[in-house]
């Protein structure tokens, strides 16, 4: 009726003002009416459901799965989408999926673990290879102190150590050592499990992982 009122006379400006209408929306009306007639008065519906950015189902099922049978974080998630499903997404995305879909977050500590009479043992040679690091705390010749790493993998079949010590506590060292591993052990290597330090990320994964030898992460028993 405002559209058709302010048609009526010639001063719009009057029309605006006496029905309360700002200026721009009489024109916004008027350019809608001129396009699409009456309908286009009409109040249309807002936004779709789905947005540009939103990923697809197949990547919500993937991160599901990694999650729910691997107890992988977000970041590690978002690495092994992009890496062997050519699937790119940030991890904040992977988080806030999570979170969607109602997925608990991963334990932050483990509680303490009862005694065990039977010692842990696998029965197939290098199926099973632990690797830590420890910090070492040593005095030089003129008495100052100095730390050291050392670097550990134990075969769990069989119990074969190997052992090697550095100046830096990094993924570097950690791949080196990794190689020094596959050398010197005198079987095959099928699986390597670390905890999640800093050392053992990105760049030591996938370094093992390129060797044909599956890294895993340490996992907090409930």
């Amino acid at each position: 009726m405002t559209l058709e009122y302010a048609w009526a006379i010639e001063n719009c400006s009057k029309t605006c003002r006496e029905l309360g209408v700002p200026r721009s929306t009489f024109y916004r009306w008027k350019k809608a009416y001129a396009e699409r007639g009456r309908a286009g008065l009409v109040n249309r519906k807002p936004l779709g459901i789905r947005w540009p950015t939103q990923i697809s189902e197949e990547a919500v099922e993937r991160i599901l799965q990694f999650r729910r049978e691997y107890h992988m974080g977000p970041q590690l998630i978002a690495w092994y989408l992009e890496r062997y499903h050519g699937i790119r997404v940030s991890c904040s995305t992977v988080s806030k999926t999570l979170v969607r879909r109602g997925e608990e977050p991963l334990p932050k500590r483990s509680p303490r673990r009862s005694l065990h009479t039977r010692r842990y043992a696998k029965s197939v040679l290098g199926h099973h290879i632990q690797m830590d690091v420890k910090v070492l705390s040593l005095r030089t010749a003129e008495g100052e102190p100095v730390l050291r790493f050392q670097y550990t993998a134990v075969d769990d079949a069989t119990r074969i150590r190997a052992l090697k010590i550095y100046r830096q506590h990094n993924q570097k060292s950690a791949i080196d050592f990794a190689d020094h591993v596959i050398v010197k052990f005198p079987f095959r290597i099928h699986t390597v499990q670390t905890d999640r330090g800093h050392e053992f990320h990105a760049l030591f994964h996938w370094h093992v992982e390129d060797q044909g030898i599956r890294h895993i992460y340490c996992f907090p028993s409930n």
